[in-house]
């Protein structure tokens, strides 16, 4: 197996305090934003359990109220921290040829107050739980991957309640969004931002999602999205199950001219 890009503890905290120091504006305060430094170092530490309880003792607070506060009540910019990270990425691994790789983690949850959470299915315990679940945008590029966005995933028993919203701190107007749009969501962010990317890349739940598809035609961005084994299809006018043929030869003449027709439209072919 090759060996992938590594980067040194000396390296990689320089480019963390680089990072700290380029979202500075984002914070009205500086506890706050040494805090957010502790926060981090926190999270890239090989703690067995990370929670505001485990990360407040590495960073030395003889209780969580400073991490509570800084997650609930202090005042940052989220997604000017968002973008600024999205720019340091890209200045240190942007590559024309890199993939944007969209899919959904869930964090199990006690209770019921965590913005988003409800029992459904999330792949961390892989079974329905207590979970709160967010959709992710990656960047791969040959040099490197990170994370560059965002967006919590709330389903319809929060957006429908907006008394719970507002006690959550949940922007009033909220609306339901599906898992497909919120990566939808990202991804124009992204474009809009002159990323340099080639494709994009998700599983069956974004694959599946024909307003997905469709939207990233009508915008000429090249994707690979994985389909269910019973997806339909179209193909020389017909539409066929790609996992089973019902006693009939594959139309690969059909699917032969398709292809053809992708490739001269510079679209993709799902």
């Amino acid at each position: 197996m090759a060996a992938g890009p590594s980067v040194g503890p000396g390296r990689w905290l320089g480019v963390l305090d680089e990072l700290l120091t380029r979202t500075g504006s984002r914070f009205r305060r500086v506890e706050p934003r040494r805090r957010a430094r502790a926060f981090v170092l926190g999270l890239l530490a090989g703690l067995r359990r990370k929670n505001c309880w485990t990360i407040a003792e590495h960073a030395g607070d003889p209780s969580p109220d400073g991490m509570q506060h800084l997650l609930a009540r202090a005042k940052w910019d989220a997604d000017g921290v968002r973008d600024d990270t999205r720019g340091c990425v890209i200045e240190h691994l942007g590559d024309p040829g890199a993939v944007l790789a969209i899919d959904e983690t869930g964090d199990i949850k006690k209770g019921t107050a965590t913005p988003g959470v409800q029992r459904q299915y999330t792949g961390t315990a892989g079974r329905i739980e207590n979970a709160q679940v967010a959709v992710y945008l990656g960047y791969a590029a040959p040099r490197g991957h990170a994370l560059i966005d965002r967006e919590l995933y709330l389903p319809r028993s929060w957006t429908d309640d907006q008394g719970r919203c507002a006690a959550a701190g949940i922007p009033a107007g909220t609306k339901f969004a599906t898992k497909p749009q919120l990566a939808q969501r990202m991804i124009e962010r992204t474009a809009a931002a002159a990323v340099p990317f080639a494709w994009v890349a998700g599983d069956e739940v974004y694959g599946g999602n024909g307003p997905l598809r469709a939207w990233l035609e009508s915008r000429r961005i090249a994707y690979v999205l994985a389909v269910a084994c019973d997806h339909r299809v179209p193909a020389g006018g017909r539409a066929h199950h790609p996992g089973r043929s019902a006693g009939r030869p594959p139309a690969r003449e059909g699917l032969a001219a398709a292809v053809r027709r992708c490739r001269r439209q510079r679209t993709s072919l799902v």
